[in-house]
């Protein structure tokens, strides 16, 4: 072989050899970012005389469950309340089974706490002391407590 087809032929393995893909090193650790386990509290709306949870109500509820995520849950309080409208007796009945949907939609999502507790107002408050209607009675609200989960050593 001569020189020259000896040079053109390590040219080309030269050439060939850097169009190889380097092996890929696997990935160094990754820092887990802590959850933020602070306090969640937010309302869930009703249409009237409804204790259905509804799609915008469950997606703020599978929200929360996401951010508890990795938390310690310390306690739930769900408050069902209602509007001024109809018997106050069928308002506090509206109101328990709304504070009930709105916590076993919570616990489908996997928040267990150590307390759920449920209260039911009816449309106490409903009326402003000049007996007003207060708007937008039809809710639940929640608080969940949250706290870092303690890693024992």
């Amino acid at each position: 072989m001569s020189v020259r087809m000896a040079s053109a032929t390590a040219l080309t393995l030269l050439a060939l050899a850097s169009c190889q893909t380097a092996p890929r090193r696997p990935p160094g650790p990754q820092i887990a970012r802590a959850p933020s386990c602070t306090a969640i509290a937010f309302p869930i709306y009703f249409e009237a005389d409804s204790a259905r949870v509804t799609p915008e109500a469950e997606r703020l509820i599978a929200d929360a469950g996401r951010r508890a995520a990795g938390c310690q849950v310390l306690g739930v309080a769900v408050t069902g309340l209602a509007d001024a409208a109809g018997a106050p007796g069928a308002n506090l009945a509206l109101s328990q089974r709304r504070a009930e949907a709105v916590s076993a939609a919570l616990q489908r999502r996997g928040l267990i706490a150590v307390a759920f507790r449920e209260r039911a107002v009816g449309a106490m408050g409903a009326q402003t002391a000049a007996g007003t209607d207060r708007p937008v009675r039809r809710r639940a609200e929640v608080s969940i407590s949250l706290a870092a989960k303690s890693s024992a050593h």
